[in-house]
């Protein structure tokens, strides 16, 4: 199993920037695939970036490829979403999440961290 604790949500403008970061327990944290997600006030949560095991691999959501960027640090446990040009829309609680690299489902959520982007 695997624990993960987000931080570095809070209040910016338009335009700004924030750096997310998961913090994650255990030995095998290189083992798992790693996601951000974002939920919205009265909307789904929606997948806004996966990196594999290795960090070799990554894909964004449409509205935020260009913007964002996923990465991840396997000595230090740890899984970062850098996000530039922030909008309004951005704003939400993001959650990150892990999946073991066998398996299809994000089994592993953390409490998550709020982002607002302001007008």
């Amino acid at each position: 199993q695997v624990q993960l604790v987000e931080s570095g949500g809070g209040l910016v403008q338009a335009g700004g920037s924030l750096r997310l970061s998961c913090a994650g327990s255990g030995r095998t944290f290189s083992s798992y695939d790693m996601g951000w997600f974002r939920q919205a006030p009265e909307k789904e949560r929606e997948l806004v970036a996966v990196i594999g095991w290795s960090g070799a691999n990554t894909d964004y959501a449409d509205s935020v490829r260009g913007r964002f960027t996923i990465s991840r640090d396997n000595a230090k446990n740890t899984v970062y979403l850098r996000m530039n040009s922030l909008k309004p829309e951005d704003t939400g609680v993001y959650y990150c999440a892990a999946k073991p690299i066998y398996l299809a489902k994000y089994d592993y959520w953390g409490q998550g961290t709020q982002v607002t982007v302001s007008s």
